[in-house]
């Protein structure tokens, strides 16, 4: 086992690190890029630092922190035709730890993958992949050394250890952020669920209430949903919904908030949007499913949607404001579905 190399004045640099691993031990991503750009580099002598984290579905890096002197790139793709230093620590999960990388073969790095390698004092760094589980979730990067010396293997433990733990940290976040992401998402559409949707609308009266503007509400219910169930069966009709729920999807803006509100209904909130402007995004979403249909086992299942809407202050509460555009949702079943109605007070 490797021994922890110590510092000049004899203290060993284990006992430096613990501070900063109980520092890491949290969900603060900020606090432990802090602790990555900051408290580390000064803990081995290093002038600059960056960390970034790993998209893994797009295979995106993003800079999370640094403390270059010049800017550095905020998006770094791993699908790089040449890839650079990062890239190659990232796509092999190997650290890259050398005094010279001009001359470093493990693998060999080209001049040409280092574009901005003019901006270092020293040939010396070291690029970590953070790993959990076995999965990337990111990379530090380490680079010259105050005393224009090099960092080399006797700082090899203490930045595998380093490593581990900050990789473990990031991996702890990635995995609440995904359980909190769960407990909001209906897992058949995608769509925020029933309890997201009440929150989002009690936030949205909040901000009305101090900052002015109304907010306008659509209620979405699919037609003929127990017809397809029953002829095509359940699993048919799951797939009518999440058809339905992409073209709804498909037709709001970012801001807004689409959700699958029950069964076989759906809710979508716009803030600070008009009537006017609702009754055309409720329309849109009526043409788009109108002009699809679901594909099942040879015979294509027609879609339609009934639509109701209103828009209303911020002085009545979430449920008086879900059951007046219900109201003019019930309208629009009654008045033959395939429609649009809008609450008139």
């Amino acid at each position: 086992m490797n021994e922890i190399p110590c510092l000049k004045d004899d203290s060993c640099l284990l006992q430096k690190i613990i501070p900063l691993a109980q520092e890491i031990n949290c969900l603060e991503i900020d606090k432990i890029a802090n602790v990555c750009v900051h408290s580390l580099p000064e803990l081995l002598g290093v002038r600059s630092a960056s960390l970034y984290i790993l998209e893994e579905t797009s295979r995106m890096l993003h800079l999370q922190e640094h403390n270059h002197s010049r800017e550095l790139n905020k998006i770094v793709s791993l699908n790089q035709n040449h890839p650079s230093p990062m890239v190659m620590a990232v796509n092999s999960r190997q650290i890259i730890l050398t005094e010279d990388i001009e001359n470093y073969n493990q693998p060999v790095i080209k001049r040409s993958q280092r574009p901005y390698s003019e901006h270092y004092k020293t040939r010396s760094c070291a690029i970590i992949p953070l790993i959990c589980q076995g999965r990337v979730v990111g990379v530090l990067n380490l680079s010259d050394k105050n005393d224009d010396g090099a960092l080399d293997e006797k700082h090899i433990a203490l930045i595998e250890l380093f490593a581990q733990l900050v990789g473990a940290s990031i991996g702890n976040i990635k995995m609440f952020e995904r359980m909190q992401r769960q407990a909001c998402i209906d897992g058949l559409t995608g769509l925020a669920n029933h309890k997201m949707f009440y929150d989002t609308l009690e936030k949205e009266l909040w901000r009305s209430r101090r900052y002015g503007g109304k907010i306008s509400l659509i209620m979405i219910d699919v037609d003929n949903l127990k017809k397809a169930n029953d002829v095509f069966g359940h699993r048919a009709g799951d797939k009518v919904l999440k058809e339905i729920s992409n073209h709804i999807k498909g037709n709001v803006r970012h801001i807004d908030l689409a959700a699958r509100y029950g069964g076989d209904e759906f809710a979508v909130i716009l803030p600070n949007t008009s009537l006017n402007d609702a009754k055309k995004v409720a329309q849109r979403m009526l043409d788009a499913v109108a002009q699809s249909t679901v594909k099942w086992k040879g015979s294509e299942i027609k879609l339609s949607i009934s639509v109701g809407l209103g828009q209303y202050d911020s002085n009545i509460s979430p449920e008086d404001i879900t059951s007046r555009s219900d109201a003019a949702l019930y309208a629009a079943k009654q008045s033959g579905k395939n429609t649009v109605k809008v609450f008139q007070n």
